[in-house]
């Protein structure tokens, strides 16, 4: 059961959409769900989509009732790179613009498809429209991305990235010159209140800490910097929406405000570039690296101090 309380960017939206919205499903699917009943507005059951709705008002949805998605299927065209495998534990390096899982209008071609190839003992570990994934990186964020082998790696890494005792390092060009050269960046996200489609710092968001250090300054052709930033929360898109909100947004991110003149990123120059954890089953210390790749090390060898 989903419940959401509607801000002031939704006020006077359909309740149709909202649904869509906050269930993260099509505007058909959010009409399945208001047909069987699985919309209450307030308490009380909705079933039309066309109601206005009025801040302050409480939307509870029942996704169960949304028709099951059919199980991903094997897809050895997708291509991706394997860092680690053994009996328990799978450590990919995800290429930017690779979708991790199937969802809405990305039913195939991801990286579960992919894994399923590879590995089709997958199919039975987690959750079943993702198979084996713990935790998920951006379509346009590249590197280290680790996948549980079996159920009981599964719930071990589950409970690892709750505990945050699993690292994530990742590298960022970021625009300016930060006043500190390391910090935490300590701040609630949620849904921007002006624009739900994104994700902002909002005083009801969820708790959401990141710590980075400042790499390298760069002045020609504009100021910018190379950060390592490392998670100890894990929100959606936590390090971009945290690094904007500090007027230090990331390289090449429209979303939050990265896509100036000076210097052009493909995509936002984000990279997962190592991933600390104790292996789930013989709690060795594990540790990977992965290199920035070619797109964004071109874009680092152009600037100068």
């Amino acid at each position: 059961m989903i419940e959401e309380e509607i801000p002031a960017a939704l006020a006077g939206e359909r309740l149709d959409r909202v649904v869509a919205l906050i269930a993260e499903c099509s505007r058909s699917e959010a009409h399945v769900l208001l047909d069987a009943g699985g919309v209450w507005v307030d308490g009380e059951p909705h079933a039309v989509g066309k109601v206005r709705l009025r801040e302050g008002q409480v939307v509870r949805v029942d996704a169960s009732l949304l028709p099951q998605p059919s199980a991903p299927q094997p897809d050895p065209s997708v291509v991706f790179t394997v860092v680690h495998v053994d009996e328990h534990l799978i450590v990919v390096d995800k290429p930017a613009g690779l979708v991790v899982h199937p969802g809405a209008g990305n039913p195939d071609g991801t990286l579960v498809n992919g894994l399923l190839a590879m590995f089709p003992e997958l199919a039975e570990v987690g959750e079943m429209h993702r198979p084996g994934i713990v935790h998920r990186l951006d379509v346009g964020t590249s590197g280290l991305l680790a996948v549980a082998r079996t159920q009981r790696a599964y719930h071990e890494l589950v409970d690892a990235l709750s505990n945050r005792d699993v690292g994530r390092v990742y590298r960022a060009l970021v625009w300016g010159h930060l006043a500190n050269s390391h910090g935490v960046i300590d701040a609630p996200i949620g849904r921007d209140h002006r624009d739900p489609q994104r994700m902002a710092v909002v005083v009801d968001g969820k708790p959401a800490r990141t710590r980075y250090l400042v790499l390298h300054e760069f002045r020609r052709p504009t100021e910018v910097s190379t950060l390592e930033c490392r998670l100890e929360s894990g929100r959606t898109h936590q390090i971009r929406v945290h690094l904007s909100a500090i007027g230090h947004p990331v390289v090449g991110d429209a979303t939050y405000g990265g896509v100036r003149s000076g210097v052009s990123s493909p995509r936002p120059f984000l990279h997962a570039a190592r991933l600390e954890l104790a292996h789930p089953v013989t709690r060795e210390p594990l540790a990977f690296d992965s290199s920035l790749p070619d797109d964004l090390a071109s874009i680092e060898a152009s600037l100068s101090d």
